[in-house]
């Protein structure tokens, strides 16, 4: 064939043919294959760069599965962590229960003192009070002139009142009046008795200083056949109290005389005084009397006297009273005779009136005319009663005090033991034995004669009177008036001011120590501000309406015992030794309240193993970031861009929970207040941890996103160095395919030309 020769136009057509198919053959291999570039032929560069960034793309798409696995691994634990923390919040509101439930101690540890009068105002208790002095207006005795001022020993009775009448006769007018002659007569015998019309009569009386002496007709009773009480002394039976009963006898056998009738008067005066023993009556003089004056009658003188203690008053009939030469009055009805002591230096310048009385701070000192009982002829002291001088008191407060010898002295120490200055003892001998009250003063009289009068510490000192007494004693005036006198005792602050509290530090708190005061600068005056003292110790006070203080465990701390080695909370202070606390008591326990906690015990027990087992399921394809594995993920080719995840572990001791014990856990508030501490922390700790996860969550999804995008970045890069213009590589298809058919026409064309050359050969 080498010998065949072609013409340059069949030549040249023919190559061009060759040229055309070889560049329509690319043309469509790049449209099939949408490359331009599909082997390092065709551009090395491109073709060796395009397959460098394909192979980096497909590595990097080969780690987009461990990354989403990474994800599944952190999306598996923070589900888990949801869990937990909500197994958390269960176990936070079993805790809570806890507190809420009954205190589980019927009786939590206290100790407790009784402070007098103290109130939830003001723990410092009763004021105290101290004496004070209260003046009088002056005493003046009887001296003449009444400027001289009486002493403590001015007596109070006054010097006897003395009354004489002359020219008494018996009934027949001439026979002069003795204390024999009857009262009534013999047979009418006129000699013998006195005048018929001034005869008293059976049921006649007199009165005298307000006792009675009522007349009967007969014979006196036996000792056997008196009332009960009273006694029998000749013609006379008398009660013991001044009022009498004068048996007159009768017409054929007169009794009583003029000197029985006198006698009678002298026991109603207080001239004379009564011992009255199994219904006998003796009568004798009042000791108290100066001179044993009693009243007389002889050779037709009448003398009356009164006692030392009270003026003489005399009302009876007055034809009885004109017979005896006492008035001038005649008839059947009364008549008064009045016989007045009179003063001296010796007593005081006022007399006082018998039954008067003065109230002094509710307890009453009477003033009585009579000798003091137990005296020579003195009735005896009654049962319940003691003597102290001229006072007989009943050991309470109320006191009388006897005219007859009784002095300024006896007044101020019967108001001293009305207000509680002085004390008196009751011994059995019917004595008194009074003593001054520690840190006071008795009363006194000064040297201008003004009472000087200690108020004591039990009240304000309050006076009133009946009769003339506020006046006599000068209680009138001053700090008194016509009906009261009064005067303030001296105020101080309470019995516990300025004596100090501590307690050391109780279960961890802050130690106390307070002082008593009236609440400025740092002291303690109400309940209030000692509970806020007490708080931070754990501690809690009350007060009852009898000033118990009671200091207990707050409800945190029921368990716990006041002063225990453990617990701590012991008390001290100047309190203690001013007053005695109670021995700390040992708390005890609800049995109902605690077997409601038991329950909570357990429940609190299973949630700790649900947390147990949640933090064991927490995996994904065999990692589990909550029991402690590790997470590796690699985000590019070469692995040096990865990111390490190290595990926890999440389960109920990893988290600081550790499981309750009945009997030792939510036994009381601060035990349920420790768990809840630990429980807080737990869910701090997987709030963090959660934190975290989501962080490196975060991290992975945007490392995963990158990837991908990177990926497509380098595909991309990829391709606009390999891939087809089809736009161009269509044109040119078009174009070559042209080209071709144009070839082939001209190879035709030649080879026409060619054949008529061989025609014209032939």
């Amino acid at each position: 064939m080498s010998g065949i020769v072609l013409s340059a136009s069949v030549r040249q057509n023919l190559l061009s043919l060759q040229s055309t198919a070889d560049l329509l053959a690319t043309t469509q291999n790049r449209l099939s294959t949408g490359k331009s570039v599909n082997s390092a032929l065709d551009n090395p560069t491109n073709f060796f760069t395009a397959q460098s960034l394909d192979n980096r793309a497909s590595d990097i798409n080969n780690l987009l599965d461990g990354i989403a696995n990474g994800v599944q691994v952190l999306q598996a634990a923070n589900t888990g962590l949801t869990s937990l923390q909500k197994l958390i919040d269960s176990a936070k509101s079993i805790a809570n229960q806890a507190l809420q439930t009954t205190v589980g101690y019927s009786t939590k540890s206290n100790v407790s003192t009784t402070i007098a009068g103290a109130t939830a105002a003001d723990l410092r208790g009763t004021t105290s009070f101290a004496s004070a002095t209260a003046s009088s207006n002056v005493l003046y005795n009887g001296t003449a002139g009444g400027t001289t001022a009486a002493t403590g020993t001015t007596t109070l009775g006054a010097t006897i009142g003395s009354f004489a009448s002359t020219g008494a006769t018996a009934g027949d007018g001439t026979t002069a009046l003795t204390g024999t002659i009857t009262l009534i007569a013999t047979n009418g015998t006129t000699a013998t008795g006195l005048a018929t019309n001034a005869q008293p009569a059976d049921g006649d009386t007199l009165t005298v200083n307000g006792k009675t002496i009522t007349f009967r007709s007969g014979s006196a009773p036996a000792t056997a056949s008196v009332p009960a009480g009273s006694g029998v002394s000749g013609n006379l039976v008398t009660d013991g109290n001044g009022n009498t009963t004068v048996y007159l006898g009768t017409a054929g056998t007169p009794a009583a005389t003029v000197n029985d009738l006198l006698s009678a008067i002298d026991l109603a005066s207080g001239v004379k005084t009564v011992s009255i023993t199994a219904g006998a009556a003796t009568i004798t003089v009042s000791a108290s009397q100066p001179g044993a004056a009693v009243s007389t009658a002889a050779g037709g003188a009448v003398t009356l006297k009164s006692s030392t203690g009270a003026d003489l008053s005399v009302t009876g009939k007055a034809d009885l009273l004109k017979a005896l030469a006492l008035t001038t009055s005649t008839g059947a009805g009364n008549a008064t005779i009045s016989v007045n002591r009179t003063t001296s230096a010796a007593s005081l310048g006022a007399t006082i009136a018998d039954g008067s009385t003065l109230n002094v701070d509710g307890h009453v000192i009477t003033f009585k005319n009579a000798p003091i009982p137990g005296s020579t002829g003195a009735p005896s002291v009654p049962s319940g009663y003691g003597a102290s001088g001229n006072v007989l008191t009943d050991g309470n407060g109320n006191s009388t005090v006897y005219l007859q010898a009784g002095t300024v002295n006896d007044v101020l120490k019967a108001i001293d033991l009305a207000t509680g200055v002085q004390t008196a003892t009751i011994n059995a001998n019917g004595t008194a034995t009074l003593a001054t009250a520690t840190g006071q003063s008795n009363s006194t009289i000064n040297s201008s004669g003004a009472l000087k009068i200690s108020t004591g510490i039990n009240a304000d000192l309050s006076i009133t009177g009946t009769g003339n007494a506020l006046n006599v004693f000068g209680l009138a005036g001053n700090t008194g008036n016509a009906t009261a006198f009064s005067a303030a005792r001296t105020s101080g602050i309470g019995g516990i001011a300025g004596k100090s509290l501590t307690f050391s530090s109780f279960n961890g708190g802050t130690a106390v120590n307070v002082t008593f005061g009236d609440g400025t600068n740092g002291t303690v005056k109400t309940l209030d501000q000692l509970n806020t003292k007490l708080t931070a110790n754990n501690l809690a006070a009350t007060i009852d309406a009898n000033g118990l203080l009671t200091i207990t465990a707050s409800n945190d701390y029921a368990s716990s015992t006041l002063g225990s080695t453990t617990a701590g909370g012991a008390i001290g202070g100047t309190l203690t030794s001013a007053l005695t606390f109670s021995t700390a008591s040992t708390p005890i326990q609800d049995g109902v309240a605690q077997t409601a906690r038991a329950n909570l015990v357990s429940q609190y027990n299973n949630i700790l193993n649900q947390i147990d087992t949640t933090s064991q399921d927490s995996s994904f394809n065999g990692v589990n970031l909550l029991n402690g594995d590790q997470l590796k993920l690699v985000f590019d080719e070469t692995g040096k861009s990865s990111l390490n995840i190290t595990g926890v572990t999440y389960n109920s001791k990893g988290l600081g929970l550790a499981s309750l014990t009945v009997g030792v856990d939510f036994i009381d508030n601060a035990a349920a207040n420790r768990v809840l501490t630990n429980l807080n922390a737990a869910s701090s700790t997987l709030r963090s941890e959660a934190s975290s996860l989501g962080s490196n969550l975060s991290v992975v999804q945007i490392r995963q996103d990158f990837n991908k995008n990177l990926i497509n970045v380098l595909q991309t890069g990829s391709a606009n160095l390999t891939l087809a213009d089809t736009n161009v590589e269509a044109a040119n298809s078009q174009a070559l395919s042209t080209r071709q058919s144009i070839a082939v026409s001209a190879l035709s064309l030649a080879n026409t030309s060619q054949q008529s050359v061989l025609q014209l050969l032939r």
